[in-house]
């Protein structure tokens, strides 16, 4: 977080890594330069293939914060509704700012993600 440019996305990640910090009471590692994840699970699929991955992490990017919630976005209608301004892709929400999203309500998400993932996957620190 160091290397965003933007103070105002600096910031924003900053007050992102405190929320999933304090949500998910595990403490911050980065996978890669730009990720920063919380928790991690062992995956294996059908093919062969498996690894390591976050629970839960988030992203500065220059375009916008990306937060990596791999329960699936569908699975919070309710709360997206909620939520502001943002934009989706698979396992991925986007937004320009944090003052754009009802704070409380990215928490609630964050959590519900969270959880889940735990339960399912074990949240194996790896």
């Amino acid at each position: 977080m160091a290397t965003v440019e933007d103070p105002q996305k600096a910031a924003d990640s900053r007050a992102i890594l405190d929320m999933m910090r304090e949500v998910t009471q595990e403490e911050p590692v980065m996978w890669g330069k730009s990720i920063v994840g919380f928790g991690s699970y062992h995956y294996k699929y059908a093919s062969g293939r498996e690894g390591d991955w976050m629970l839960t992490g988030f992203s500065p990017r220059k375009t916008s914060l990306t937060l990596y919630l791999m329960y699936g976005m569908d699975k919070f209608p309710d709360l997206l509704g909620r939520l502001g301004k943002h934009k989706l892709g698979k396992g991925c929400l986007y937004i320009k700012r944090l003052s754009d999203v009802d704070q409380e309500v990215l928490r609630e998400v964050i959590a519900a993600n969270y959880k889940w993932m735990k339960e399912t996957n074990g949240g194996q620190n790896t």
